[in-house]
């Protein structure tokens, strides 16, 4: 407790457990009385607590802390570990484990949490004397925290739990060998400058890297310098606000389409704390190769990974892009920025407004996503599960603050909605709406109690369309629209709500979705707005998978 004390922990998501119980006895006297200094959040499962981890880590800037026991218990929390690796979120999970005595002898819920963990976590270690816990503790956060952020595991033996020692607080921060802030080599600056200065077509590509360094002002210091216009990642979309004027919108494979095409027009590409994931580059073989590429980014392994980039600065962008915009010249590139409109009234006319402004028919992912997107407080944070519901609030909600989207991008974890929203709003005092479709929330659904013992005040939005809707929709176009195991047959919310005595409305007629959504936002705690949504809704535009970037499509 001391440790986690030192470390500025608030708040931690858990579960006891026969293993960790030590540590929870301990616990109990610093959530009370004169020694309280943490909130412990009792969540539903295992992976809850690490998806609640995270969904606070992401808001707050700070390490999300998740408590759990061992075999089973921890075993649960993986899949929110390698999500929080893909997407680099900063989290430490302790977990019980046997004492040392009985390691190795298949004893009730042993399992080798340092074997499966090593591969998807930054550092997973395993603490077998109470002795190195100031120093284990330390050095977890440290680098989860530092540098390209990421989860950290500790295997917290039950021996070391309940040794006596004289305590000594540990400060680790310098690790041998571990260079979380590689200093950049401002010849890579000049020349960078030097390309940017002599484009005359540069597109900037914003990724999360931006938010986990702070570096939203001098991201737009460096685009307004230069008049560069600029598209966002999925996990970058709130790195700069929705209405900046050299906003050109969202990257990838349901991003918009002006940007993703101009991708393969631009002289000079700046990709700027992303990762050229697969879901942005399509084709490999045939993207952007007109262009002369500047990477920045403060993790050396990205570099050249899946784009060879002409110039690396490797560094963390709160102090490359300073230094960049101080050798580039001032300019401007309006005929290059006008040349996004064609495409961008064009996308209006065939995707967007059927899609937020429907005249008939039954009730559209995209105008549910606008009607939240209107109404929400300036500020809202964007919680999303996985799929349609993903896809669409993402591509048509508002942001205008920093650290405003949490969202499963890496590993498209299903059921990370509803716990991230929770951790959200231990984060922030911001309204935070989390979208999930009728697959996802009942992935998740047992945290209902969780949000019913905190009355935790998320704003969940069900769009219901009683399919898995992306895979449905893959389906559709590429498998010959069999429609294999995507159907469901979902229970009736309205009684799940009343059992939890969580506030709850349906909306079936566009009529009533405005009043729906006011009645939700300005609702004191936690309230599920479920939407009965059209069956085969699909989200475009679309790069079909493995296709070239420029093969984007509006229609299906």
């Amino acid at each position: 407790m001391r440790a986690l004390q030192a470390e500025g922990v608030e708040t931690i998501f858990g579960y006891p457990g026969g293993s960790i119980m030590p540590v929870y006895d301990a616990l109990f006297d610093y959530t009370r009385g004169e020694k309280k200094c943490f909130d412990h959040i009792l969540v539903r499962h295992e992976q809850a607590a690490t998806h609640a981890a995270e969904g606070y880590a992401r808001v707050s800037g700070k390490v999300g802390v998740a408590l759990v026991t061992s075999g089973p218990g921890v075993t649960n929390t993986l899949t929110g570990i390698a999500d929080a690796m893909l997407d680099s979120t900063p989290v430490v999970v302790i977990a019980g484990q046997v004492a040392t005595t009985a390691l190795g002898t298949d004893a009730f819920q042993e399992v080798d949490l340092v074997g499966v963990s090593q591969p998807i976590s930054k550092w997973s270690y395993q603490i077998r004397r109470a002795e190195d816990v100031a120093w284990a503790v330390s050095r977890a956060f440290y680098i989860a925290r530092s540098g390209r952020p990421g989860p950290v595991v500790l295997d917290f033996a039950r021996n070391a739990q309940v040794e006596q020692f004289d305590w000594e607080p540990k400060k680790v921060d310098f690790i041998r060998s571990f260079v979380p802030y590689p200093k950049f080599d401002p010849d890579s600056v000049r020349q960078a400058a030097e390309l940017i200065n002599h484009a005359q077509r540069p597109l900037a590509l914003v990724g999360q890297g931006v938010e986990l360094g702070n570096a939203q002002e001098e991201l737009k210091m460096f685009l307004e310098k230069a008049d560069i216009p600029a598209g966002r990642t999925m996990l970058g979309l709130s790195a700069l606000p929705s209405d900046h004027p050299l906003n050109v919108g969202m990257l990838g494979m349901h991003g918009n389409y002006a940007v993703n095409l101009k991708e393969q027009e631009c002289d000079v590409l700046i990709a700027i704390g992303m990762r050229f994931s697969d879901r942005v580059t399509g084709n490999l073989k045939t993207y952007a190769k007109q262009a002369k590429v500047i990477h920045l980014d403060i993790d050396r392994s990205e570099i050249d990974k899946n784009v060879k980039a002409h110039i690396a600065v490797v560094a963390d962008c709160k102090e490359s892009l300073p230094a960049l915009t101080a050798l580039i010249q001032p300019a401007t590139h309006r005929v290059w920025r006008d040349s996004f409109r064609e495409l961008d009234e064009k996308e209006r006319q065939k995707v967007i407004e059927p899609a937020i402004h429907p005249q008939s028919g039954p009730l559209l992912m995209g105008e549910v996503v606008n009607a939240v997107a209107t109404q929400a407080p300036k500020g809202t944070v964007l919680v999303t599960d996985v799929g349609q519901n993903q896809l669409f609030a993402t591509r048509y909600f508002k942001y205008t603050q920093k650290r405003s989207i949490c969202t499963s991008g890496g590993l498209g974890t299903m059921g990370y909605g509803m716990p991230a929203a929770i951790g959200a709003t231990f984060a922030t005092d911001r309204t935070v709406c989390c979208f999930m479709g009728d697959g996802g929330f009942q992935m998740c659904i047992e945290e209902l109690g969780t949000i019913m013992e905190q009355q935790a005040p998320v704003k969940m939005i069900l769009l219901n369309n009683n399919y898995l809707g992306n895979v449905r929709q893959w389906q559709d176009m590429f498998w010959m629209r069999r429609k294999s195991f995507t159907k469901m047959l979902n229970p009736c919310y309205e009684l799940i709500a009343r059992g939890y005595g969580i506030p709850y409305q349906c909306v079936t007629d566009r009529t009533n979705l405005a009043s729906a959504v006011e009645k939700m936002l300005t609702s004191q705690g936690p309230f599920i707005l479920e939407c009965a949504i059209k069956e085969d809704d699909d989200v475009l535009p679309m790069t079909p998978p493995g296709m070239n970037v420029n093969d984007m499509m509006l229609e299906i």
